[in-house]
């Protein structure tokens, strides 16, 4: 693995910009522009510092990014970090990204150059995989468009501020080492989503996480309980205080919290725990509000969502 990091700082300073006579004291936002081989994990990076707060605007035209910069520097720190990502396909293309740096050199917009790296072996076989052909091998193979890519990003490799060879690394590998460069002092958190469901609906599609309650007596067969939801107290208790179901309530979660850690740790940032009983209406309903609560106790920031309640 090759990397390099010219500056390693990572932060803009203060400055002030003069439009039609008006002077303003503004923060400029930080940028980075990722670029690097087609395959190299572009899409990887962005979606990575996308998660860590900045706002990433991908297959921006080199020749807008200063207008970009100067648009954050007018948010008033709305937007403080921003990631462009580009790719050259032509040398006129190159020719305005070479522009757009000294232009934001002249103003003294302190900017870095994120390259993503691989070798052609490897470029090759994530483009075999896939069954999809390089941007620029035309009437060729995958090789010639990858020596024409090359060739054209040359002189942005050698300029880069970071180069990362994502020959060997896999996507959780690349998304550790942006966050150790891009995170700064914020700790990268994991977001849940707790969503109910009822079995006869079908299973949640993006459910990262399924747990079943139908173990569980069903309110639906208390007279007095089955017009209600498993938001009413009097339903919500009736669940919990059956049989086992705090002893669930209390090791699943604590299952969660030992995920959670192998989740950040691998860079996942988002996850959909799906709580299931049969309509969706009262186990699933009190089960995913009091499991959610249990997992915003532990510093997780929740969602909760019925996805089924209401639809009998």
């Amino acid at each position: 693995m090759t990397e390099h990091d010219r500056d390693g700082a990572g932060h803009v300073s203060t400055g002030t910009t003069k439009e039609a006579g008006e002077t303003a004291d503004a923060a400029i936002p930080e940028l980075v522009i990722i670029s690097g081989m087609s395959g190299a994990g572009r899409s990887t990076a962005a979606k990575c510092l996308e998660d860590l707060g900045w706002f990433v605007v991908d297959n921006l035209p080199p020749a807008l990014i200063p207008t970009m910069v100067e648009l954050g520097a007018r948010s008033q720190g709305n937007v403080a970090r921003i990631a462009v990502v580009v790719d050259v396909r032509g040398r006129r293309f190159f020719d305005n990204l070479r522009e757009s740096l000294a232009d934001l050199d002249a103003k003294q917009v302190t900017r870095r150059v994120v390259f993503l790296e691989s070798s052609d072996e490897a470029l090759v076989r994530r483009f075999e995989s896939v069954r999809r052909p390089h941007p620029l091998q035309g009437d060729g193979r995958i090789v010639d468009g990858i020596d024409a890519e090359r060739d054209l990003l040359r002189e942005l490799r050698g300029d880069a501020d970071l180069v990362i060879d994502t020959s060997s690394l896999n996507v959780h590998e690349l998304r550790a080492k942006l966050d150790a460069r891009f995170a700064g002092d914020e700790k990268p958190e994991l977001r849940a989503t707790v969503m109910s469901f009822g079995y006869k609906y079908g299973l949640p599609v993006d459910a990262d996480l399924v747990v079943d309650c139908r173990f569980l007596p069903n309110p639906h067969w208390v007279p007095e309980l089955r017009p209600f939801t498993g938001l009413n107290e009097e339903v919500s208790g009736y669940v919990l205080n059956q049989p086992g179901a705090k002893e669930f309530l209390d090791r699943y979660t604590e299952l969660l919290q030992l995920i959670a850690t192998g989740y950040r740790r691998e860079g996942k940032r988002y996850v959909t725990v799906a709580v299931g009983c049969t309509g969706g209406k009262h186990r699933s309903v009190a089960m995913s509000e009091k499991l959610a609560a249990r997992l915003a106790s532990e510093g997780i920031e929740t969602v909760i969502v019925h996805r089924d309640m209401g639809r009998e």
